[in-house]
């Protein structure tokens, strides 16, 4: 990912993640209402697995964006563009958002910032997404941008924060049902 990319939203910022992230990072992760729902995601959150998640992103120039309040010039949440084919125009992701900005659409705000940069300036034409059963916060506002449910990719993984057994759900969403 380029370093100088920024999406802007009318309160939030999408940029590459840097160091000064580490502890609005572990604050918003290091807790297991949020950390529950991300496969990847160990708990107890460390600065350590914060350092080498932002380590990673930027070695790899992967297209992982910190979400930033811009009134509070703080991060409160990630997302991403993952598995990106450009050869078949597609790619997946997802989002995770501290659970003190949680309810403010904040997450619906970055979600969609990044379908539309997935889609017009990638020039992508199919996302798709994974949630856990339980989910349903996540689940409801995929539905809200024309995801569609594709079907589930039973006991895929175990999570990292719980050490359950989790079902994948999946959905898709092609460009021409993009609810904007």
């Amino acid at each position: 990912m380029n370093k100088n990319i920024m999406i802007e939203t009318d309160r939030l910022i999408l940029r590459q993640w840097n160091m000064n992230d580490i502890d609005d990072m572990v604050e918003g992760l290091n807790n297991i209402n949020v950390s529950k729902w991300l496969a990847g995601v160990p708990y107890p959150y460390t600065k350590d697995d914060a350092k080498e998640y932002i380590k990673n992103t930027v070695e790899n120039n992967l297209y992982n964006f910190a979400i930033v309040l811009k009134k509070e010039n703080k991060v409160i949440g990630g997302t991403q563009i993952a598995n990106i084919d450009l050869s078949n125009g597609t790619a997946g992701g997802g989002i995770w958002l501290n659970e003190k900005y949680q309810k403010n659409g904040y997450g619906s705000e970055a979600f969609g910032a990044r379908i539309k940069y997935a889609f017009e300036v990638l020039g992508l034409r199919r996302l798709e997404n994974g949630y856990f059963k339980e989910n349903e916060k996540s689940h409801k506002m995929q539905l809200r941008f024309g995801y569609k449910d594709e079907g589930i990719r039973r006991k895929r993984f175990i999570s990292k924060a719980t050490g359950k057994l989790e079902d994948e759900y999946i959905t898709g969403l092609l460009k021409d049902e993009w609810v904007k």
